[in-house]
């Protein structure tokens, strides 16, 4: 808080984030509250004087009369507990703040600074305990804070198991002043809904990874290639190796000597992201499930695919359409297409495959490259997926992409002990075997179709998606 005072004013304030906004969760501040119509007690150290007092009970056997020294320190301890408690700044007093150094980010750990402003003259000790869902933090978020005059700081970490948004609730806290005797109760209102995006360090690391191996310079926020791309680029004079169909010969006839064209990759080429998150896409793999690694796949190559100069798009559908990000391009749209798969969710019924291929040729009648993420069902008939998937072929050139399961291929490798476990290692043999001449059956279609494993799945995507660029077949 530059000054809590006037970043709250007399009341608490809070925006809600939106997808073409800023990552970084706003800061939430807020005065404290009394929690009930009498928000306070005893500390630790008036439980620790009232048993001490109970040694009078000892002469007491003897003398009565120190029954009534007894009950004389009860009161003088009771009168310094209300003196204490008189002497505790109201929760009005104190200025509470929740704030976010980065963008939450899927199994990426954060930082959350909590502020507290003390404008009171007495210096107090503060026990805090922060709201948040366990999506976030597995065990509360507790801190001990010192606060004498002025703005105090305390921090905690945050580690997101899923995506999506989640609710932040009430800050509640405890303080007390330096005797101890006497506590209050309060919350602050720091009620606020935060956003958890995939793993953005991934999408960042492939980006520079695109940058640096393929020895590209960025211009004007896209990429530029010279390569086997048909757009053209300029004229030079030809040179050994240069394919005689790109001579110019009108170039050559005005220069009287030999002059080729220069093609560079073509840009502003169309790209969907398909998304499946139906049934299968439910499994875990790891630590995170088969649509969390295809998230992340995802939103490396749109990335990627935006450094580029190519239009984006993604869908992602269950049985419906669940929400479409139209073409673009820019930082902008690329923060756009971070929400919709930040709010991406997987379903219990199977999706339905045939919706999503009619929906994307409908929006996209022109031909594009359609990376299609999904995973096979274990089924000895035809995949629906397959079969959707092969209309699109007919127009446009498709990368299909499934989600391998490592256990299974563990399992197939594996050499049998017993006639149990060559059963179960000839079942996963035979699953590993037809799911190899599916994706074989969908190249025979024309379509470009790979297996990979959820830890290498960004980079076996993004891979093949700068392969088809080198190749010119966008």
């Amino acid at each position: 808080m530059a000054r809590a005072t006037s970043a709250i004013g007399a009341t608490r304030q809070v925006s809600k984030p939106s997808a073409g906004a800023a990552l970084v969760p706003p800061d939430i501040a807020a005065p404290a509250e009394s929690r009930k119509r009498f928000g306070g007690g005893f500390g630790p150290r008036f439980l620790f004087l009232l048993l001490l007092g109970l040694v009078w009970i000892v002469p007491a056997f003897r003398d009565r009369r120190f029954v009534y020294g007894m009950l004389a320190w009860d009161a003088l301890l009771l009168l310094a507990w209300i003196a204490d408690l008189a002497s505790l700044p109201t929760p009005q007093q104190l200025l509470l703040a929740r704030r976010w150094h980065a963008p939450l980010a899927l199994r990426i750990e954060g930082r959350v600074l909590f502020a507290v402003e003390n404008t009171s003259r007495s210096a107090l000790s503060l026990k805090i305990v922060d709201d948040v869902p366990v999506s976030l933090r597995s065990t509360p978020a507790e801190l001990a804070i010192v606060a004498p005059p002025g703005e105090s700081t305390a921090e905690y970490f945050v580690l997101p198991s899923s995506r999506g948004d989640a609710f932040c609730g009430f800050a509640f806290l405890r303080y007390q002043s330096g005797l101890r005797i006497a506590e209050r109760w309060a919350r602050a209102d720091l009620r606020q809904q935060v956003r958890v995006y995939p793993n953005l360090n991934e999408a960042e690391q492939h980006s520079m990874y695109l940058m640096r191996s393929r020895q590209t310079e960025i211009e004007k926020r896209y990429l530029r290639i010279r390569g086997e791309g048909r757009e053209f680029e300029s004229l030079r004079e030809y040179q050994d190796g240069d394919d005689l169909r790109d001579i110019c010969w009108t170039a050559t006839a005005r220069r009287a000597r030999a002059i080729t064209k220069v093609y560079r990759m073509e840009r502003s080429q169309p790209v969907w992201i398909v998304i499946d998150c139906g049934r299968l896409m439910r499994t875990r793999v790891g630590d995170i499930s088969k649509l969390d690694s295809a998230v992340n796949a995802a939103l490396s190559v749109a990335q990627v695919a935006v450094f580029s100069g190519d239009r984006v798009g993604v869908m992602t559908y269950g049985r419906e359409i669940r929400s479409v990000t139209p073409l673009g391009r820019g930082n902008a749209h690329l923060r756009q297409i971070i929400g919709q798969l930040a709010a991406g969710k997987e379903e219990a019924p199977e999706a339905d495959h045939f919706r999503a291929s009619n929906a994307l040729m409908t929006r996209q009648r022109r031909r594009a490259l359609v990376v299609w993420l999904t995973d096979f069902p274990e089924t000895s008939m035809t995949p629906e997926v397959l079969q959707a998937a092969t209309r699109l072929t007919r127009t446009h050139l498709l990368l299909l992409v499934a989600i391998s399961q490592p256990d299974l291929r563990a399992l197939a490798a594996e050499e049998p002990a017993n006639e149990e476990a060559m059963f179960r290692i000839a079942a996963a043999q035979e699953l590993v075997n037809r799911r190899e001449k599916l994706l074989a059956a969908l190249r025979d279609y024309g379509a470009v179709a790979l297996e990979a494993d959820w830890k290498t799945l960004s980079a076996s995507v993004v891979n093949e998606y700068l392969n088809l660029k080198d190749q010119g077949r966008i």
